[in-house]
């Protein structure tokens, strides 16, 4: 469309605006616009009527602007207003423009001076007005009124924070002369969010106002708190001539006569005043517009190549065409299978790095969980032994055996094959839990259509139930055929020949339960790494403390920290067990014991090491690794003490035939648990996982159909709805607004921003005088040009600070700290930047 020059940039900002109007706030892009701020009855709604030359806005005493207005003002050659929210109604009658403004406040805030930051956006259509854009917002209060909150002050700061912290948000700080400059919350306001003046345009109202003999002529000037953009003068009307219904363009000519007149703004009357005040701000907003566009376009790309593939896939779904419904159902079975897969076998998109869960999670059941399962449901010792004691009496009956008796071997095996089945229905049960558990976070992304989701989960976890049953059946399959045949031929089987040698040779015993460990021993290799405190180490001594612990297959060493160059204490396995240890109220970690069943200590003076971790998790796992280094759980009833028959006494023949069976139950319940730890991954593996994975690629579309009417099953949820129309529409926004900004041109020149001036006055308070210090040297005033003055009364970049040559003048004050304390600033709300968007 070509060029068409930087007076167009105004009205592009309202075009984005109107594109942007349709999807309200959940698009957080900073349109560049001037924000309003000033203290209650400051002249902010005078100085806006004053800019369209009508009277417009809501009068009265105490908070009357309740809620943000956005006012865009554009030059037309008809008059006449339109609110965004009754789009295409023209109000050419200004008064029903404040009747409006005030029903849609109250409709939000009630009638008792309620405020809300939801805004009221106006167009003013005028041939008096300059493109511009601007927010007036509530005016800054101390007291509540009403039913107010009694935090209202704060409230109102954070509103006002959430607009001008934009970076693209210029600030016009208001602020009546009749006030002492140093006191004006809209300047320190605006000094806490723009530090260095770059956004901050000042003005000053009741200039007629001010006692009699006092000006504010250093303010205007720039000289008494600087500003980077300087200060405004302007004269609003009075409260009697707005009573009286005194015509604006009179009060205008009476505001220009005023500044020709008095003796201290005279020379300032060519930028002073409210038309100059408007070409000043339509300019600034332009050059402002035109520096924020290229960021602006980056930011608006990014966002529509966020929302690009999801806009996609909406638009391709066609809630009334049965034919795109199937299509989509298909894809999003597919993608569930898909999904189901990767968490199975460990190949997701998403890597969950919280906790295990999936295919991660059943491995631990398999190879941690089951295996130390196993080992906890035996026995202790002396009942084993005991058991043992009587099988071998019951089988001799009235007789003194001479040998030792198969049948009470084959009866003490039997009984510890079935306590088997315990831990492999739970090894079972615990599969399947994680299983459905996994199909539910696979189903989270048919959240869409509800009842998909609901049938999908239904169908999939009756199959998984299908096949526990089946699983369970052959896990209960496997122990009867152990328990079928007890095979004593076995290669791995020690035989009574062997156990006999064995019993007869004098041998210290090795602890129970750590034979398993023999074959790792002789590897010496590391099994864990990990951090745990010492939690039974009293106060005197040091108290509790963390250390790197490494677990080897030959003792358990423990480290300062990780890089493992500092050896705290290295412990032997040799005669250890691990026992749980309850938590108490006063304990925030879950706590493990080892001790020595040869009732010696085990760390320096204490008979036991107790060991803490984060979770009870953590806890299952450190056992579980201790086991494969051999040490194993204590048993109900063990005491540490030696295993040796205490109540009943046996003469040298039995006690030999019960250590042979001891030994020769001992080797062939470990060809069983072997068996059995490498059968039950596969078991479930097959009857279980791959039959529940195959089923989902295979049958479970032609069970979806098997339900009836397709349609229902993809009808979407409010939510989805709601969330296709507003991607949708954002998509079509955003869009737009880059057609939009492809249509302008800014190689135009503007003029540059003014050079940095002295800021240290933020960091002084001043005293009340408002006399004006004698003058200073000042920058050249450059006249109005035909297009509007260049700049305002700032002058050129000074020194570190301004110099007055008059020790005595009023201008000490810019050296000399006030007693009075200075006022905190106002927190500037988290995520600002992220706030409310503005946008028509």
């Amino acid at each position: 469309m070509g060029n068409r020059g930087m007076e167009e940039l105004i009205p592009l900002v309202n075009r984005l605006q109107d594109a942007f109007s349709a999807i309200g706030q959940t698009c957080s892009l900073d349109l560049p616009q001037i924000a309003v701020v000033g203290g209650q009855s400051a002249g902010k709604s005078s100085v806006l009527e004053n800019f369209v030359g009508r009277d417009f806005l809501p009068r009265g005493s105490g908070i009357v602007t309740r809620r943000p207005l956005v006012l865009q003002l554009i030059n037309d050659d008809k008059e006449y207003a339109e609110f965004l929210h009754c789009k295409g109604r023209k109000i050419v009658d200004f008064e029903e423009v404040r009747k409006e403004i005030e029903t849609e406040t109250e409709r939000l805030t009630g009638a008792n001076k309620g405020i809300s930051p939801i805004p009221i956006r106006l167009r003013v259509y005028s041939p008096n007005v300059l493109n511009l854009t601007l927010i007036d917002l509530p005016g800054i209060t101390k007291v509540p009124v009403g039913d107010q909150p009694p935090d209202i002050e704060y409230q109102i700061r954070d509103m006002i924070m959430q607009f001008i912290c934009r970076e693209n948000c210029l600030i016009l700080a208001v602020t009546p002369a009749n006030m002492d400059l140093a006191n004006s919350d809209a300047l320190k306001l605006a000094k806490d969010v723009d530090i260095q003046g770059q956004r901050t345009i000042g003005v000053i109202t009741k200039l007629d106002l001010m006692d009699e003999g006092t000006d504010a002529r250093a303010t205007l000037e720039n000289r008494l708190l600087p500003l980077r953009r300087g200060y405004i003068g302007v004269v609003n009307r009075s409260q009697k001539d707005i009573d009286g219904k005194k015509d604006i363009k009179v009060a205008l000519a009476a505001e220009r006569r005023f500044f020709l007149s008095h003796p201290a703004y005279k020379h300032l009357a060519h930028v002073m005043g409210t038309p100059y005040l408007q070409q000043v701000l339509n300019q600034q907003l332009t050059n402002h517009i035109r520096e924020t566009l290229p960021a602006f376009r980056s930011k608006l790309q990014g966002k529509l190549l966020a929302l690009d593939k999801e806009a996609e896939e909406y638009r391709q779904y066609r809630p009334d065409d049965p034919s795109r419904k199937t299509k989509a159902m298909l894809q999003l079975v597919q993608h569930f299978g898909q999904d189901f897969e990767k968490k199975i076998e460990g190949s997701g998109d998403q890597v969950d790095t919280v906790e295990l869960s999936g295919g991660a999670k059943i491995n631990r059941i398999f190879h941690e969980r089951f295996p130390f399962d196993l080992v906890e449901m035996e026995l202790d010792e002396k009942e084993l032994r005991r058991e043992i004691t009587y099988a071998i009496k019951n089988t001799h009956g009235v007789r003194t055996g001479l040998f030792t008796p198969d049948l009470a071997f084959e009866a003490i095996v039997k009984k510890q094959i079935v306590k088997l089945r315990g831990p492999c229905i739970k090894c079972v049960d615990m599969v399947v839990e994680e299983l459905i558990r996994t199909v539910h976070q696979c189903t989270l992304k048919l959240a869409s259509f509800p009842k998909l989701r609901e049938e999908t989960e239904r169908i999939v976890s009756t199959r998984i139930r299908d096949q526990e049953s089946r699983s369970k059946d052959q896990v209960l399959l496997h122990i009867d055929i152990q328990l079928s045949y007890i095979n004593t031929n076995h290669e791995d089987f020690i035989g009574f020949t062997n156990v006999q040698q064995r019993t007869s040779q004098p041998s210290v015993k090795p602890a129970a339960g750590n034979q398993g460990a023999a074959f790792l021993r002789r590897r010496q290799i590391v099994i864990r790494k990990g951090w745990l405190t010492i939690s039974n180490i009293s106060i005197i001594k040091g108290g509790s403390k963390a250390y790197w612990f490494v677990l080897s297959t030959e003792s358990l060493s423990w480290f300062k920290d990780d890089e493992e160059k500092e050896k705290k204490y290295m412990l032997p396995l040799d005669s250890l067990k691990v026992r749980d240890v309850e938590k108490t109220f006063m304990s925030a970690k879950h706590t493990f014991a080892l001790f020595s069943t040869e009732q010696r200590n085990v760390y320096k003076d204490y008979r036991h090491l107790e060991l803490a971790c984060e979770s009870q998790e953590e806890v299952g796992s450190w056992k579980a690794s201790l086991l494969r280094a051999g040490i194993y759980p204590e048993k109900a009833g063990e005491d540490g003490e030696s295993s040796s028959m205490d109540s009943v006494s046996m003469d040298p023949q039995l006690e030999r035939q019960v250590e042979s069976i001891r030994n020769l139950v001992d080797s062939y319940m470990s060809i069983v648990h072997k068996c059995t730890r490498d059968l039950m991954p596969k078991t479930i593996m097959h009857l279980v996982i791959n039959n529940v994975k195959e089923f989902i690629h295979s049958e479970l579309l032609a069970q979806l159909y098997t339900i009836g009417d397709q349609s229902v099953l993809m009808d979407e949820s409010p939510e989805q709805a709601r969330r296709r129309e507003e991607v949708l529409r954002t998509h079509a926004a955003l869009k737009e607004a880059l057609d939009i900004i492809s249509d302008i041109s800014t190689s135009t020149a503007s003029v540059p921003l003014p050079p940095p001036i002295n800021t240290a006055w933020s960091q002084t308070s001043l005293g009340p005088s408002r006399r004006a210090p004698p003058p200073v040297q000042l920058g050249k005033m450059s006249p109005s040009g035909p297009g509007g003055p260049s700049r305002g009364p700032a002058p050129p970049a000074p020194g570190p600070s301004p110099q007055v040559s008059n020790s005595n003048s009023k201008s000490d004050a810019l050296s000399q700290p006030s007693s009075r304390p200075s006022r905190a600033a106002p927190s500037i709300p988290r995520g600002c930047s992220q706030g409310p968007m503005m946008s028509m």
